[in-house]
């Protein structure tokens, strides 16, 4: 068994004004990369882990032991780029990477963007969000229902380029004949369900150009809130690799659809501050999240006041000096 079609889908979504995910499609080797930080450097700190993958050489060991060499390769880059360059300070990105060895998929994984695989009518999801809101489901804070609305669910724990090094998880899967492999950037799993993911895949098993493109556009019909990044690839018997065309997605299915709320961009908090920075979903700290509001209107009122007692001493320096 090899490697057989593959393709590929990547979309703004309907908030954003730039697209800050990148995608590496470099049979073997597959990765979705979905950037964070403040200005561009989002999409800087992306396209530096993704071009980390395309010209890096993996050098030797199994398939876990590259996958931890090219991702740490990419941490390097986006790392020395954001304490040389202080427009990028603090910007980072999740990579979620799929290397095809024969019948063997290894995966290689940090942050929120996610790898599926569908297999007899069944879809699992491989990777395990590094995230605030999945720390609190394992933790039994949250239920899955709260989850899926927390206001905090953009703040992950883990991201590459915002430490020298960085723990990447790694596994791998034998793969069988028929096999659908799905990377994506939580712009879709946000906005879209496990069961309307799966649903896609089936309905349009033997066209993954299709499956791509009708993914991103549930994603926006769901509303938008992210960038939307999808690979899809099967395993197919040797000699069966097929390239699919590059997707792009069908406008016609966003007419007419209204205009949401600006978003709230991604941040990372390690694991160990999880507890400092959860709210309570529904409360008022809740909501100051989700407006992206964390003052406090006791915080914003001295915070005038400062300002008018600044102004109020500029103006007496000034008339002051026109006396003299």
């Amino acid at each position: 068994m090899t490697l057989g079609a593959y393709a590929r889908a990547s979309d703004t979504g309907r908030k954003r004004r730039r697209n800050e995910d990148s995608y590496v499609v470099a049979p073997p080797l597959f990765a979705v990369a979905d950037g964070m930080g403040g200005a561009q450097a989002g999409e800087v700190a992306s396209k530096l882990a993704a071009a980390a993958l395309e010209d890096t050489d993996s050098g030797a060991g199994d398939g876990e032991q590259r996958v931890v060499a090219l991702i740490q390769e990419a941490n390097r880059r986006v790392y020395e780029r954001a304490n040389r360059d202080p427009a990028t300070t603090g910007m980072g990105t999740t990579m979620t990477v799929a290397l095809i060895e024969g019948k063997m998929v290894t995966i290689g994984h940090v942050g929120d963007s996610r790898a599926y695989l569908v297999r007899a009518g069944r879809l699992e999801q491989l990777t395990e969000d590094h995230s605030l809101v999945n720390e609190l489901l394992k933790s039994g804070k949250l239920s899955p229902q709260e989850a899926e609305t927390h206001p905090q669910r953009s703040v992950i724990t883990r991201a590459v380029g915002t430490d020298p090094d960085v723990d990447v998880d790694t596994f791998t899967i034998d793969a069988q004949e028929g096999d659908v492999f799905l990377l994506c950037s939580d712009g879709l799993t946000d906005m879209v369900d496990d069961d309307a993911i799966l649903d896609v895949v089936e309905r349009h098993h033997d066209d993954l150009d299709r499956v791509a493109k009708s993914l991103v556009s549930a994603a926006n019909r769901g509303g938008g809130e992210d960038n939307i990044t999808v690979i899809a690839f099967t395993i197919a018997a040797d000699g069966d690799t097929v390239r699919m065309p590059a997707a792009e997605p069908d406008e016609d299915t966003l007419e007419g659809l209204p205009v949401p709320e600006p978003p709230v961009d991604t941040m990372v908090v390690p694991p160990e501050q999880v507890e400092q920075v959860f709210v309570e979903p529904g409360s008022a700290a809740a909501a100051a999240v989700a407006r992206k509001e964390p003052i406090s209107p006791a915080a914003r009122a001295r915070l005038v006041l400062a300002m008018l007692a600044l102004l109020g001493v500029a103006a007496a320096l000034l008339v002051w000096g026109l006396l003299r």
